[in-house]
This record gives C-alpha cells, sequence and structure tokens, in this order.
C-alpha cells in the first residue's frame, strides 16, 4: 500500500536517491542528505502541485545534524522511515582516521537508533491495519560477518541488521512492517569515497534495482537480499566457519587495499 510520507536519510545520491525515484507519485517526501544542491535538484524533479517534496541539508555525523532532521520531520506525518545514510572506509583500523572511524558510527549506528527512536511512536500512533507505518534499515551483506580492513563498517551493518530484525520482532503485532535491507555491490560512489575499486567487483547492483527489491519485500519479508549472489554471501557468512570466513574476507580486502596502494 502506498505510504503518505516518506523520510529518506543520505538522499543526495546513491540508492537513498533511488528510492526517492522509486516511491509511488502519491507519496510525499523528506529528503536529507549533505549535499544540499544535489538535494534540491532531486526535489524540484519530483516535486508535482499535489506533492509534498522537502529537502533538509545535515551532516547525520553530529548530533546536531541528527537533532535537526528529527526537529524537522516531526513537523510531517511521516510514516515511511527509511534509514539510508552509511559511511565505510577501506584499511586498516589503527591506520584509518580516527575521525572516520568515529564518523561510521554515528552515521550507521547512531542515526538510525536516535531518528527511529525519535519518530517510531507518533508513526505507530497515525497507523492503523488499513494504513501501515514502515520502517527500512539499510544495512549490507558486509553485515553478516566481520570484515578486515573494512572492521568498522562491517561491525556497524552487523549492528544494523540485528537492530532490525529485533525491531520487526518487537512490532509484529503493531501496524508498522520494518525491513532490513542488505545489499552487495553496488554501483555508487560509494567506493570512491571508502578508498575502493569498483572494477575489483562483480556482478555489480543498479541502486534503482535495489531500491525497488526493497520497496516491494517491505511487508513480506523482514531481510531483504537483493540478489542470488547476496543471498549466497549471507549464507556463506552465517554458515561457515569464522575460522574460514574471516580469513578469507581478509584477504580479499587486503587484495583491494593492494590494488588501491598499486
Amino acid at each position: 500500500m502506498p505510504h503518505t510520507l516518506a523520510l529518506i536519510t543520505g538522499a543526495s545520491r546513491g540508492i537513498g536517491a533511488a528510492f526517492a525515484e522509486a516511491l509511488p507519485a502519491e507519496t510525499g517526501l523528506l529528503l536529507t542528505g549533505r549535499d544540499e544542491a544535489r538535494l534540491a535538484a532531486r526535489a524540484e524533479r519530483l516535486a508535482r502541485p499535489d506533492r509534498t517534496v522537502e529537502t533538509r541539508a545535515a551532516d547525520l555525523a553530529t548530533e546536531a545534524g541528527r537533532e535537526a532532521v528529527i526537529d524537522w520531520a516531526r513537523q510531517f506525518p511521516v510514516d515511511l522511515l527509511i534509514n539510508n545514510a552509511g559511511l565505510g572506509r577501506l584499511g586498516p583500523f589503527g591506520e584509518n582516521p580516527a575521525a572516520t572511524e568515529r564518523a561510521m558510527v554515528e552515521v550507521n549506528v547512531l542515526a538510525p537508533v536516535v531518528i527511529t527512536r525519535a519518530l517510531l511512536p507518533d508513526m505507530l500512533a497515525r497507523a492503523r491495519p488499513e494504513a501501515r507505518a514502515g520502517v527500512i534499515i539499510v544495512s549490507s551483506v558486509a553485515g553478516f560477518q566481520p570484515v578486515p580492513f573494512m572492521a568498522t563498517y562491517a561491525a556497524s551493518k552487523a549492528f544494523d541488521l540485528h537492530f532490525a530484525e529485533a525491531l520487526a520482532q518487537e512490532l509484529s503485532g503493531a501496524p508498522v512492517d520494518v525491513l532490513a535491507l542488505c545489499p552487495g555491490a553496488t554501483d555508487t560512489d560509494f567506493f570512491d569515497r571508502a578508498g575502493m575499486a569498483m572494477e575489483a567487483l562483480s556482478l555489480i547492483a543498479t541502486p534503482e534495482r535495489v531500491a525497488r527489491r526493497a520497496l516491494a519485500s517491505l511487508g513480506r519479508t523482514t531481510v531483504c537480499l537483493p540478489s542470488t549472489k547476496n543471498r549466497l554471501t549471507s549464507v556463506i557468512g552465517r554458515y561457515l566457519p569464522r575460522g574460514v570466513v574471516v580469513p578469507g574476507a581478509g584477504r580479499m580486502m587486503r587484495g583491494m587495499l593492494d590494488r588501491r596502494e598499486g
């Protein structure tokens, strides 16, 4: 069923922008991200006379940015929350900038928790069986196992996955659907910002496909793995011994790091 108004974090580009494009025209949009110009351009393209489209530039790595988004969103009847904003960084934990490691936790872990906690009570109060609310938390296939050289990122995405699954169970009797979206390699600028070579990866999905699969899965399942490759990766991470999975992931990421440094 179409939602009335969606708040999308990290909507400047990538999967967040694809969510904005994929939602039905009758769903209003609150778009937040760090790139004000991109947000404004997207809002101008998606706006129509009978549709609310608002933007707010904010950095979710800061408490001020998170609180600004919460205060703004509380002015609207949000019934779909898409916690999409995320950061990653390839490199040895002890060599990555401390500020970058902290920002990953602030954006990937703290932001979904505090924004969801702030908005969910009112979402539930407005929801009805025939007009359900929805929460999508963007995790990653990296959340199914430890990933050396992306230690904080993978750990943060494991948190997102477990948080979404637990929240879905807690709210199983309420008129709200909760989904953990766990994409793999997706054609966005995440890799450039994370210091990774995208050409080293195979079977890269489009953000449009990932967003559409997530929206189609909301209310039908709790965890969405958008492709067969993603599902296989999750099985490896969950069921093979850690003594096999972690060294294997380390060798793969070490190879990516060597390509970057070479």
